[in-house]
């Protein structure tokens, strides 16, 4: 059972609304979505919580999920700076966040910001930055999005918008539009170099079938931040807390309860 929170952030763009849902009461933990939207961490914050005993947080970054975007609020460093008074507002201490695609480009920005609230972030086949030979996919068809993200096509759920209602048709399109404001061509030729300064303990997964980005542009990743480890998750894609959410969770678990 999730509850929900709406919270208005004060930033240096004006102040913004944001809507998230939390389950359990435990030590926090912040999950930031990807281009799939909230409904794709929605089933894993559930199982996360369960199986740690953490409080999950679940945002909606606005503008996905048929919620409205601030014209203002317009790159993921923007959104780095909302998810920092996001911590601030709830007065959360030691938290883990972990972000998944563009949620772990805006993890690493939040991390840059140097919160004294930030505890640990965990990056699950993030993008973000520039990799020479390992380009980002993008300009993908719904059915191409589909065979780049996933191991097992058959598990992907339906993006085809001509066998879907009028309403997730419209969220559909509203989070692939909002998606093209936060992260353009989805790296930030600065990010690299500058992921030197996280000093946070940090954990890099990645599906070792992801074709947006592959598993060495991964390796990359994880061996500009300092202290990073790396983890291949076998047979998933880029979305593993959708396609194989227990092997995601085994590879937090620890690493969220900070247990050896």
């Amino acid at each position: 059972m999730s509850n929900a929170i709406s919270l208005t952030i004060g930033t240096s763009f004006g102040d913004v609304p944001v809507n998230a849902d939390e389950r359990g009461a435990g030590r926090p933990v912040l999950i930031l979505h990807g281009g799939a939207g909230p409904a794709s961490v929605g089933n894993f914050a559930d199982l996360l919580s369960a199986a740690t005993g953490s409080r999950v947080i679940v945002p909606t970054h606005p503008g996905f999920g048929g919620t409205p975007r601030p014209e203002a609020l317009d790159s993921v460093g923007h959104l780095a700076e909302l998810y920092v008074g996001m911590l601030d507002a709830l007065e959360l201490e030691d938290v883990t966040v972990i972000g998944n695609s563009i949620g772990g480009w805006i993890t690493s920005e939040l991390a840059l910001r140097g919160s004294r609230r930030l505890g640990r972030i965990a990056l699950v086949d993030s993008v973000g930055i520039e990799v020479e030979g390992h380009p980002v996919a993008g300009g993908l068809t719904p059915a191409q999005l589909i065979e780049h993200s996933w191991f097992d096509t058959s598990k992907a759920p339906n993006l085809d918008p001509a066998t879907l209602p009028p309403a997730a048709v419209e969220v559909m399109a509203g989070n692939r539009a909002t998606l093209a404001v936060y992260g353009g061509t989805m790296t930030d030729p600065t990010l690299l170099g500058r992921l030197a300064a996280i000093d946070v303990p940090a954990l890099v997964l990645w599906g070792e079938a992801d074709r947006i980005a592959d598993a060495d542009y991964g390796r990359a990743f994880a061996a500009a931040i300092p202290g990073a480890r790396f983890e291949l998750l076998p047979r998933t894609g880029h979305v593993p807390q959708m396609e194989t959410p227990e092997v995601l969770l085994e590879a937090l678990r620890a690493f969220v309860t900070d247990q050896p």
